[in-house]
């Protein structure tokens, strides 16, 4: 194998997902609205992200964080635990907030909304991490190819939001010239470009006589840790590549029952979960292993 490979971790809690916040089907527009709105507990996030913090502790792991901006006034210190372990923060976005729509993906904000967000979110981790911020993912991976443009006029380096597979895509383009390589997007595009300030780091998957995702996250817990695995070694194979979870993946909390659009999403989760990252991690262990901020060239 020839790549090294990044081990990322989406810091965003169960309110987050589409169907609770943030898309055009959630029960609550946005996250200000949920906290007018709700009155019971709502913290599933600290436990299993200081678990998660111990777990790459373990494995000697250093990890990119990509972090909800409003989890910082949130859940105060756990953001600044992240950075204690010596941990890259990325953006995941002020509020995980759909940019485009999931089913026509069209834009659901202008541009110059989304840099406005968006710039508050950086500055809001930058304060947090004493660093520039440098990388963003998109909320629920729904990313156009517009957000790059705006993202690099705006100071970041690099995106980590595009799954190429055969299943679905929840992209703005066909992906038809992109693999699980990194790359430099087009401008206005998320297709293969040339020499940028920017680079698309996307995600992995298996190819037989279809793409597989094969990155981690939903596909850890529903499909499980040998499809991801072989993915990530063969992606390894084409060069650096991306392996993700949630904190909340390894969970073993019951979450509110709010939403009707995913009623199974965390269905699996828990320490079934931490024991297929540590599977993956154990079988990967001679592997090199980078924050994406130590990428070379970035």
């Amino acid at each position: 194998m020839k790549g090294s490979f990044s081990v990322t971790v989406d810091l965003e809690d169960w309110y987050h997902i589409p169907s609770v916040c943030g898309s055009p089907y959630a029960v609550y527009r946005d996250v200000n609205e949920f906290f007018e709105k709700w009155k019971g507990e709502y913290d599933f996030l600290t436990e299993p992200t200081m678990r998660v913090l111990d777990l790459l502790d373990e494995f000697n792991v250093t990890a990119t964080f990509f972090v909800v901006a409003d989890t910082i006034e949130h859940y105060p210190g756990l953001i600044e635990s992240v950075v204690e372990r010596g941990h890259e923060l990325a953006c995941h976005g002020l509020h995980h907030d759909c940019k485009i729509d999931p089913a026509t993906k069209k834009q659901l904000m202008s541009s110059t909304e989304f840099e406005q967000r968006t710039v508050l979110a950086k500055k809001m981790l930058e304060k947090i991490s004493g660093e520039k911020i440098v990388g963003y993912r998109a909320p629920n991976a729904m990313v156009g190819g517009w957000m790059l443009d705006s993202l690099e006029q705006i100071g970041f380096k690099y995106d980590s939001s595009v799954s190429v597979n055969s299943l679905y895509n929840k992209t703005d383009s066909a992906l038809k010239t992109v693999s699980s390589i990194p790359y430099y997007p087009v401008e206005n595009g998320l297709e293969t470009g040339y020499d940028r300030n920017f680079i698309e780091f996307p995600w992995a998957y298996y190819q037989n006589l279809l793409k597989i995702p094969a990155c981690g996250g939903p596909i850890l817990r529903f499909l499980g840790a040998p499809l991801v695995l072989n993915g990530l070694i063969q992606s390894l194979k084409r060069g650096h590549t991306i392996f993700y979870f949630h904190s909340l993946d390894i969970s073993c909390a019951k979450f509110p029952s709010v939403g009707n659009r995913r009623p199974f999403y965390w269905c699996l989760k828990g320490k079934l979960i931490e024991q297929r990252i540590r599977y993956i991690l154990n079988n990967l262990d001679g592997i090199e292993k980078i924050c994406l901020r130590d990428y070379p060239g970035l």
